[in-house]
């Protein structure tokens, strides 16, 4: 990738340079798009100039301020399908823009690079907020200290292998309605075991899209998952999805559902809110219990 030549040209006073764009989404699927008249080929991807997407001026700074911006696109079947965007494969999609030369591509520049924020749809069209790498210093960062456990389950500070401890389970629905109520048979399971675990799609039209699972119960062989929130694509019967057991955070749960204590992120012993408040009393032990017993 040459800039010196991009700019070298540039200073000629020529106007052989257009916008491409490079949409990355989380499922690993990407999307190349230009504001030339031909399509671009370079570093492996190829960029379309039929998707009608533009993008307002971008604004970059030395500094730390946050460099978002915004682009506007058409919704095609065949490019950016309003069903996608409806199910959330483009949240959070990695974005890279570079400023090129049409006939030499390998005279480019990035000029922009960072995530899809907030989309939106109206009349045939999609707006989409572009954020750039400097949002993410605006995310709060340390430690909390509850008496609940911070990790994930599975994660590097868990260190549960939920493979190794069966606590996956692949399974094909059976039925599925208001999209967040889903039927499997997971085979013998106790009930409540899945609750507030997470629900995968392996397959068909919701492949990828996953949720958090509120409630796990049985009825008869089967058993019903209730999703905090729907899929926001259909399931079909026959689809394959994995389900992962639940954890409450809890210090009791992690040492008997996942005999992991050795593990636990959180404080169980951490005093509450009434042991801060607490007075010296010559009648009664301050344990940092009630003050009204």
């Amino acid at each position: 990738m040459s800039g010196r030549a991009l700019f070298d040209h540039m200073a000629e006073g020529a106007a052989h340079v257009c916008r491409a764009w490079l949409v990355v989404r989380r499922d690993g699927m990407a999307f190349g798009f230009t504001d030339h008249d031909r399509t671009l080929r370079f570093g492996g991807w190829t960029f379309r100039p039929d998707s009608g997407l533009t993008a307002r001026a971008l604004s970059t700074g030395t500094g730390l301020d946050v460099d978002n911006s915004e682009a506007l696109g058409l919704l095609q079947s065949d490019v950016i399908a309003e069903q996608d965007i409806v199910a959330g494969r483009f949240d959070a999609a990695e974005v890279t823009q570079w400023l090129v030369r049409w006939d030499d591509v390998s005279a480019r520049q990035i000029r922009f690079r960072g995530t899809i924020g907030e989309i939106t749809r109206e009349a045939g069209q999609f707006r989409a907020e572009l954020r750039g790498l400097a949002e993410g210093l605006n995310r709060p960062t340390g430690r909390s200290y509850l008496r609940q456990c911070s990790a994930v389950l599975g994660d590097a500070a868990c260190k549960v292998n939920l493979d190794a401890a069966g606590l996956r389970r692949t399974a094909e629905v059976v039925s599925q309605s208001e999209r967040r109520v889903i039927e499997l048979d997971v085979g013998d399971v106790a009930e409540g075991f899945f609750a507030q675990g997470v629900l995968e799609v392996l397959d068909g039209p919701a492949a990828g899209l996953s949720g958090a699972v509120k409630a796990h119960t049985r009825a008869g062989g089967r058993h019903r998952f209730v999703l905090w929130e729907s899929l926001r694509a259909k399931l079909r019967a026959g689809d394959r999805v994995r389900v992962t057991a639940g954890c409450d955070k809890r210090a009791e749960t992690c040492r008997l559902k996942f005999s992991n204590m050795i593990n636990f992120q959180g404080f169980p012993f951490i005093p509450g809110d009434d042991w801060l408040v607490s007075v010296p009393r010559t009648e009664a032990n301050m344990d940092g219990g009630s003050l009204f017993r």
